[in-house]
């Protein structure tokens, strides 16, 4: 899974950085087959807001919420993530899954060119 963090109006720290790359770490426990996950923190005045956009097979999951500090809105937005993962993955039953493999395999690897290389 591809992991993007992004910090508008203020300096995100190390600690908060490692938390929030924990937080969308732990979505792999309700949907392993994740593309990507990219999480913007924004500050407004004195509230602060996360929103996540979840890349999986054929569809992109989103959230956002806002509180009095950076921790509960990491929390909120991924407890409102989870919620769509689950029920994403109910309706994913009735896909093929070499299918959704093969698109996982080409959408998460970086495309590399070799050929100028040489």
């Amino acid at each position: 899974m591809l992991k993007t963090i992004t910090a508008r109006h203020f300096d995100l720290s190390d600690e908060m950085r490692a938390k929030a790359e924990d937080e969308m770490e732990g979505l792999k426990r309700y949907f392993d087959n994740i593309i990507s996950a990219e999480l913007i923190l924004a500050t407004e005045k004195h509230i602060k807001i996360a929103e996540l956009k979840v890349r999986v097979y054929n569809q992109t999951l989103a959230a956002k919420a806002d509180a009095d500090d950076f921790y509960s809105s990491i929390a909120s937005v991924v407890e409102k993530i989870k919620s769509q993962l689950r029920k994403y993955k109910g309706k994913l039953k009735d896909k093929k899954p070499g299918e959704i493999a093969d698109f996982i395999d080409e959408h998460s690897k970086p495309s590399t060119d070799t050929e100028g290389l040489e």
